[in-house]
């Protein structure tokens, strides 16, 4: 058995595999997945020297424990947090090497959600439909790591960075989301569209990796009923029963019959996967493109 694997000592509230996911399925269905943060996981993956589609591990909150049989070079980013080798500090937003036995403990985000560990060669686990991504909506790809997992190992495609660290943005203080409005925003009061561009909501506890969930202003209705399900996006900002809006995040739904009052912009998904329960959001309509 090869010696390029990496033990999980502590899997952490929620580790899972990502990569870039695997975008072009939903006629079949399939969600994308993926890194929430994919800057912050490219970031980690260029600085151990692996091409941007290797696969990483996602932490949720309270970080993880590893340990290599063999010597590799790692790196975490994303939410910050302490990182030690052996029980000694070590640098976080930059390559470090762990010698074969020796534990990573990546600690709890001290701001932020989900903290990103690189490792040189990438996470091999068995590919479905193109990625190693975890998807929790539809069970595709390996599970939620767990205590005593044992993840196999690529071989290192190039050397680490040569950096003593790179900057990388900090979770946001305050969510600020451009959205465009529609499509059916015709489904909602004038004054409901005004609530959502106007007054503050803030990230729920509810929210995972399917969608962002808000407390706030219940956006009231203009017609009864429901829609036919349809085809639903990256961003889509979906309005259930409840009023509170959803943004849909990577695991999100292929389809849905609640109405989308607005899709929020690409660029703004990545902050939106670190924004902490109890983050102020705001709702910023811009004008189609």
């Amino acid at each position: 058995m090869s010696d390029r694997v990496l033990v999980v000592v502590r899997a952490g509230a929620l580790t899972t595999v990502q990569d870039l996911g695997r975008p072009g399925y939903a006629h079949l269905g399939v969600p994308r997945s993926g890194a929430l943060d994919p800057p912050a996981a490219a970031l980690v993956n260029r600085l151990v020297g692996n091409p941007p589609d290797a696969a990483v591990l996602e932490t949720t909150l309270s970080g993880c424990a590893l340990r290599p049989r063999r010597t590799v070079t790692v790196a975490v980013g994303g939410a910050p947090s302490p990182v030690s080798v052996g029980g000694r500090p070590a640098a976080w937003g930059a390559p470090v090497v762990v010698p074969a036995g020796e534990l990573l403990e990546v600690g709890a985000a001290t701001a932020g959600v989900r903290g990103y560990v690189a490792v040189s060669g990438g996470i091999a686990v068995e590919p479905v439909l193109g990625s190693r991504a975890t998807d929790l909506l539809s069970g595709l790809g390996p599970a939620p790591l767990t205590d005593g997992t044992v993840l196999p190992l690529g071989t290192p495609a190039g050397p680490p960075a040569r950096v003593d660290g790179a900057p990388q943005p900090r979770p946001p203080a305050e969510l600020v989301l451009r959205v465009t409005l529609g499509p059916r925003d015709d489904w909602f009061t004038a004054g409901a569209v005004r609530d959502l561009t106007t007054r503050p909501y803030r990230v729920s506890p509810a929210s995972n990796r399917i969608g962002l969930r808000t407390e706030g202003p219940a956006l009231e209705r203009a017609r009864p009923g429901e829609l036919p399900s349809e085809g639903m996006v990256l961003g889509a900002v979906q309005v259930p029963p409840d009023g509170r809006p959803v943004v849909f995040l990577a695991d999100h739904p292929t389809t849905g019959g609640y109405p989308v009052v607005a899709v929020v912009r690409a660029a703004d998904l990545p902050a939106a996967g670190q924004a902490p329960p109890g983050t102020p959001v705001r709702f910023v309509p811009v004008r189609r493109r």
